[in-house]
């Protein structure tokens, strides 16, 4: 069965630091691949607080993942301090994707690269909307 290929963008719009807690280690001592997705996570919310959304919405919409697909390249350890790049492409009327490359800061091996597709949704009307605008400033992709 062929291995599941991801390319990555030239450039990521966002970055952010993350050190790895020795409750990210599974048994065999190295990070375990629950973290690779809660990596993903806390850089998205990271995004949204530093571009001043409340909670996890933006424009008053929340986010749901649609879909996820992740790429493992090398282990990381206890300690390390990862470096989440991100950026957003492919957008349709109600989302896009995010795609991720998770590296290790100190040694620039890249650990983890990834995508999860997003759908920007209304839960008080119990539908997707449209992108919002304030998404795309902050994420630093033109509409």
């Amino acid at each position: 069965m062929p291995r599941v290929q991801l390319d990555l963008p030239e450039s990521f719009t966002y970055r952010t630091e993350i050190i790895l807690r020795v409750t990210d280690m599974n048994y065999a001592g190295h990070m375990g691949n629950d973290t690779v997705m809660a990596l993903f996570h806390e850089a998205r919310s990271r995004l949204l607080k530093e571009g001043g959304c409340e909670g996890q919405k933006i424009g008053g919409l929340g986010l749901v993942v649609a879909d996820a697909v992740v790429v493992y390249k090398a282990q990381a350890h206890y300690a390390e301090v990862m470096l989440v790049e991100m950026t957003a492409r492919d957008f349709n009327k109600y989302g896009c994707d995010l795609v991720y490359r998770i590296s290790n800061r100190d040694t620039g091996t890249e650990i983890a690269r990834g995508k999860t597709g997003i759908v920007f949704f209304n839960y008080e009307q119990g539908r997707p909307n449209p992108v919002p605008a304030q998404f795309h400033e902050l994420i630093g992709v033109p509409a």
